[in-house]
Parts: C-alpha cells; structure tokens; sequence
C-alpha cells in the first residue's frame, strides 16, 4: 500500500458519498419539484417527527389533499420514501411520520403509565403506535395547505405499513368515534400495507367495528399473498410464513362486505364507501420496496381524491423514480463504507495512532499434514453453516426447546473432550502451554454457549431496551461462542502442532496497540457519523438499500448503544480472528469472498432455502420464522461490510484490534438506530 493510497480511497469515498447523495435528493424531491425539510410537533402524547414533502405551489391559497405515511416496528420514517415520493411529485403534501419512540419521535412518560394494567407484552409495545397516527392526523388537519371541504371535513389519506397499519386503523375508528361528537371527518381515505386486525382488535377495533365506523370512506388493504405474519384463514396450521388469500377468509370478506371477492377489484359499501384489497406477490416488507405496491398506493389515492384532484399531475402510477433514490443513496452507501475504511488508514498514519500498526505474523514454520489439510476444509464448511443451522435454536433462546438442549450437550461435550485431550498431552510429555491455551478456549467458548442456551439473557426488559436487538444479540454471542470453540479445538488439535501462535489469530497483547486502536476507532467512526448528519442535513437523505441503512440518531439512544457494545464487540473481535487465520491463504477478492462467506455464509443459504421453499410450495422451510427471518435480511449486509472492514485493516494493521473497535461501534450503532428503542 503506497503513502497516498489513503488520501486516494478517501477522495473516491467523498466523490461517492457526493454524487450519491445528490443524485438521491435529487429523486427524493421529484426532481427538485417538492420541498423536503424535518419537522416535529408537540401533541398530547409527545412529540412526533417526520418528513415533510411539500410541492410547489402548494400552500394556504393552493391547498392539496394530504397523506400522512408511515412505518412498521424496526423502521422509521425513511422506510416509506416511495410512497412519499411518489405521491408528493404528484402534487400532493405527503407526511412521512416517525411513530412514537422511533426515529426522532419521543413520547411522555405518562402515556407508558397509564398502560400499567395492561400485560407485560402490550404495556410496553401499544403505547407508542395506538396514537401515532391520529395524532399526526390531527397536526396534518391544522395546516393550512391540507385541503377541507366546505363542511370542515379533512381531505386526508393515511397509509400505514404494519404496525403503522395497525396505528392507522385505529385513527379511521377515534376519527369515526370523534365525528359523532363534532360533526365531521378528519381522514377521507385509509390504505394499509401488511397489516389485519389481529392487534387493532385488542382494543376493540375487529373487522366488524372497523366495517361499522368505515363512515364512507375510501378504504383499502394491500395484503401479500406471503406476508410473513398477517391474513391467515381462521383454519390455517401453526406457523404464519406460508402463502395467504385475504379476500377469501372472514375478515376480507367483512371489510369489502362481500360474500365473495376478487383482489384488485373496487367494491362500493352500504355506508357509500368504496373498498379494495391488493394482493401482490410478495413478502411482507417488500411491500415498501415495490413497483407493484407503490402503484397501488397512487392508484388507490388517484382513485380517492378524483373529486379534489385539481392540480394534481397526471402521471401513471407505473411510471415511478423513487428506486433510482435508492439506488443513489446505495452508492452513498458504497462510499461511505470506503470513508470508513480511509479515515482508519489516515488515522493509522498519525503519530500516536501508527502504535495501532504490529506488523502481520510470520507463518507458521511447521507444514500441516494432508490430515490437517482436510479437516480443514470440513471445519471451514462446518463454521460457515452453523450460524445458519442454529439460527432458529440461538435468535429464539428457548431453553426447553430440542435445538437448545442439544447445543447444550454438544458444548459440554466438547469441553469434556478438550480437558481429557490436554491432560493426556501433558501426561505423554507434550508442549503444555498451547496445550493448556487451546483448553482455556474451548472451556470459555463451551461456558459461553451453555450460558446462551439457558434463554436468561437479556431477560431484564428495563435495562436490555430494545427487544429485537435482544434477540440478534442471543444469536450474535451463539455465534460468537461456537466460532471461538471451533477455533480453539482446531488450535488444540492440528494449528498448535504446527507452530501456530496467538499471533496468526492476530492477537497481539501490546497495550499501546489496544489503547491506540481504540481510540482511533472512536475517532474513525466519529468522523463517518459526522459525514452522515452532514449529508442529512444538506441533502435530507442517508446510506441505505432497502431495510439496512446508516441513520441519523438522537442522543436518548446512546445509553441503550452503550449496553449492547459489549455483546457485539465480543463478536467482532472473535470474528475477525477467524477471518485473520482463515483468509491467510486467501489472495484479492477469494480472500474478501471467503471472510464474507465465513461471517454470513450461513445465513444466506438459510435465508435462500427459507424463501425459495415458500415461494415454490406456499409454505417456508421455517413457517414459524417470520419477525426473525426479516431481521436477518439486513444482517446479512451488516456482516458482510463489517467482514470487508476487517480483513482490509487486519492486513494493515496485524492485528485485530482497531477492525474489531471499528465494527463494534459501526454495527452497534447501526442496528440500535434502526429500531424500537423504549425509553421509558
């Protein structure tokens, strides 16, 4: 690596980051035809934030009819660009809302304590979207550019994917409850996207009360044919990822009150309302990542608002841009992995900092047998399928199920097996340090796993603040003990034999190493968040493709960033000791693909048998894998950028220290950012 080959990377990084953002803001805002800005606003129950698309023209003498958009449980206002873009370039002001306790959102205190009556599950979950969207809906009624009839009733649309489905529902039933009392409607239109009545009915809004207080209104539902966890038939089996046809069971056919129906077909209702359901052929978060879906949204509004549509442009629903905003925020993406990657290559070049730098390990003298060679590769194949065959048994942590038992056994075992080896080496005269190091491992590694199988992490709901994050850090530390078993029992059998040291781990133990990597880690990440709010506020977008994406933050999560470090620390410094030793043989690109490979391997073929089966027969591989198989979506980039990062800065450091600093902080931030965080 030349003198100048950081300042190079970091110009093509900065370039990257530019081009990308701009060309996003660009789509973002119709070609510079609406206006994006961040607001917030104080209601009842705290205060909401979200992004406002406002087009030209658009104002108190012009006002529009208005749609307030909004996202599931792990998202945040970002997630529903398409439909914002695609409805504002049309000319109407769209609202793109953060619920409650997600993205720049924050709720009061009281709101958490007046559902103390309520169960563990819903005290903690409803608070932040029962409200939500009403209570955006009654801001949006306020503005003056939203458009009201002559009789005060609001000409708004509210589209809301999954839980802001279910948010959304509830606001048409508070709006219909409302007008009893003023005499007119705020919402005209409701769309859902992924979401029935299964929560809105535990506070009393079924299919029949949602029918009841449908006060004629445009009402649809884009349900997917296999969505992971909605529009089950009253007699499906156990287990929800399997194909579904929502207008055939009780439910559909109550909401479009209809004995029988076909999707995509407008029905008019006894209350002079007009109903429709979508059902295209996707997944349940492909639903704010689609053509088809985004389509429908503009139809259904097109449809809606026919009588108010005075000004508004005539585009075809097909003709869309928002995924070349994607598309360019993916290339921002792009750049800002390699700004990651230049600064630390910079930093390292400073005074203080170039301590970080030990030098790679010298390989190992001793030659590895045609034995070794072959365990090897089975052991390679063997780490990289793991994650993906325990996937289920480690994201779940049930103690009682069959999966955890028997990791259970099979660590005990394997601790077992490594002490009776080390003491039969050290009675036959054998080196006892590698000996007695490769033990402590596998007996760590072994405790570790067996501390995982117990389900007891992260069972304390008022520390540990971000349920989902609980989850992938019971199958990060699984995956974190078992590549540090595997390492360690190849260590005690063959590498040890071999003249392998901690050193080809790239386990250096210099202090002045450590220290040094991380603080230049801090420093390193600390300029790429800079970069982000920086793009953020110029341009109003950041890095991302579909679910996985760098976001802005405010600082009531940091706390919450702070407890979950260590857990994905821990990962990343085993794992890139993995890498460190693995890849050795690895030349260029086979080296970054076999690092990718050993970090997310597993999880891709899991993720491929999961959806190919689904789509093939109608039913997963997994049908009881429906929240945990959508996270795993996104973790499969996270692991393959943070695999990148750390055999890029282990080449050029030696060691595994500022890779595994940086990745730790990277990824910690990046996955608390992207979901429900309670603070309360």
């Amino acid at each position: 690596m030349t003198k100048k080959f950081p300042l190079r990377l970091l110009i093509c990084a900065l370039v990257l980051v530019l081009c990308g953002s701009l060309l996003a803001n660009l789509f973002n805002t119709g070609l510079w035809s609406v206006k994006v800005s961040r607001i917030s606003f104080d209601t009842a129950n705290g205060t909401l934030s979200g992004l406002l698309y406002m087009p030209k023209g658009v104002d108190a003498s012009n006002p529009r009819p208005g749609v307030i958009v909004t996202h599931g449980y792990l998202n945040s206002a970002e997630m529903q660009d398409a439909n914002a873009v695609e409805l504002s370039r049309r000319g109407y002001p769209v609202l793109a809302l953060d619920m409650y306790d997600h993205g720049h959102s924050d709720i009061n205190d009281e709101v958490y304590e007046g559902f103390a009556a309520y169960g563990d599950f819903l005290k903690t979950w409803a608070p932040f979207w029962l409200n939500s969207m009403y209570d955006a809906v009654q801001y949006f009624y306020e503005q003056p550019y939203v458009l009201k009839d002559e009789a005060g009733n609001g000409i708004i649309g509210i589209t809301g994917h999954s839980m802001g489905g279910f948010s959304s529902t509830i606001a048409v039933a508070n709006d219909e409850r409302d007008f009893a009392t003023n005499g007119f409607r705020k919402i005209y239109a409701n769309l859902t996207e992924g979401s029935d009545f299964g929560y809105s009915g535990i506070f009393g809004v079924t299919a029949q009360a949602f029918d009841a207080a449908g006060g004629g209104r445009y009402l649809g539902k884009v349900a997917a044919q296999f969505d992971e966890f909605f529009f089950n038939a009253p007699d499906d089996p156990a287990g929800t990822v399997r194909q579904k046809n929502y207008v055939a069971t009780p439910d559909g056919l109550t909401f479009l009150q209809q004995e029988s129906a076909e999707p995509s077909t407008w029905y008019d209702t006894s209350d002079g309302g007009h109903r429709i359901i979508y059902q295209p052929h996707q997944t349940h978060p492909w639903n704010h990542f689609s053509k088809t879906t985004t389509a429908d949204a503009v139809s259904f509004y097109t449809t809606a608002f026919a009588a108010y549509n005075t000004g508004i442009k005539d585009v075809a629903p097909t003709s869309q841009i928002w995924f070349l905003k994607e598309l360019s925020e993916c290339v921002a993406l792009l750049g800002f992995v390699l700004f990651i990657l230049a600064i630390a290559l910079c930093v390292i070049q400073l005074p203080f900092f170039s301590l970080a730098k030990t030098g790679l390990a010298q390989a190992a003298k001793g030659s590895a047998s045609m034995l070794s060679k072959v365990c090897g590769i089975v052991i390679t194949v063997a780490a990289i399928l793991l994650p993906g065959i325990l996937f289920e048994t480690l994201y779940n942590g049930d103690p009682a199920a069959t999966g955890s038992k028997v990791v259970f056994w099979f660590a005990l075992g394997l601790i077992v097996c490594a002490v009776a080896y080390v003491a039969y080496t050290i009675a036959k005269g054998g080196a006892k340090k590698p000996a007695i190091a490769g033990a402590v491992a596998a007996v760590i590694a072994g405790a570790g796993l067996l501390l995982v199988t117990k389900g007891s992490l992260y069972a304390n709901s008022s520390f540990w603040t971000a349920p989902v994050v609980n989850d992938i850090g019971k199958w990060t530390l699984g995956c974190t003990f078992i590549a540090l078993m595997i390492m360690a029992l190849v260590y005690l059998f063959f590498k040890s034999h071999e003249g392998v040291g901690l050193a080809n781990y790239g386990v250096k133990l210099s202090p002045l190493a450590i220290i040094a990597s991380c603080v230049g880690a801090i420093v390193t990440v600390a300029c790429g968040y800079a970069l982000l709010f920086l793009v953020d506020l110029i341009f109003k977008t950041d890095f991302r493709i579909w679910t996985f994406a760098f976001k802005t933050f405010d600082g009531n999560i940091l706390p919450a960033i702070l407890r979950y470090l260590p857990t994905f620390l821990l990962f990343y410094l085993v794992s890139t000791a993995s890498i460190a030793i693995n890849t050795n043989g690895g030349k260029g690109i086979l080296g970054y693909i076999l690092a990718i490979l050993l970090n997310c391997g597993g999880i891709i073929l899991w993720l491929c048998r999961q959806y190919i089966t689904l789509f093939s027969t109608g039913v997963a591989a997994h049908p009881g894998a429906a929240l945990s198989g959508i996270v795993l979506v996104a973790m499969v980039p996270t692991l393959a950028i943070a695999a990148c990062i750390s055999r890029a800065l282990y080449k050029r450091t030696g060691n595994i220290w500022m890779p595994a600093f940086i990745n730790g902080l990277l990824m910690t931030i990046m996955t608390v950012a992207n979901t429900t965080v309670f603070y309360k």
